[in-house]
């Protein structure tokens, strides 16, 4: 993921939290905000329950190499969290349910 479509402000993620409805499923929760700028950005959040920082930031290299396969429309912020059901699952599971997600919130471009 490029630097420039990453949300790391605390800022950025309380407003979108609090402003925006999440989506579900499994054991992910998403907030979209539509924007009116010219790029998307992802915003991931991996709790302490999910296992010390190894484990943790394991997590968010797989998502992120996940965001990095597909294009997506513009004008949107997006946060990820993700919850404990991750530990159970393997690589290609992850990706699976992560890109139901994201066709379901229609932020994937068609091919």
């Amino acid at each position: 993921m490029k630097k420039i479509n990453i949300l790391k402000n605390s800022r950025d993620f309380d407003r979108i939290i609090k402003n925006n409805r999440p989506y579900k499923y499994k054991e992910y929760i998403i907030y979209l905000e539509r924007t009116n700028d010219d790029i998307y950005k992802f915003g991931i959040s991996v709790g302490k329950k999910i296992g010390n920082a190894v484990r943790r930031n394991k997590v968010k290299r797989q998502i992120k190499s996940i965001i990095d396969k597909n294009n997506y429309q513009n004008n949107f912020n997006c946060i990820i969290i993700v919850g404990r059901g991750i530990n159970e699952k393997n690589y290609s599971e992850i990706e699976k349910d992560l890109l139901i997600c994201l066709k379901n919130i229609n932020i994937i471009k068609e091919k």
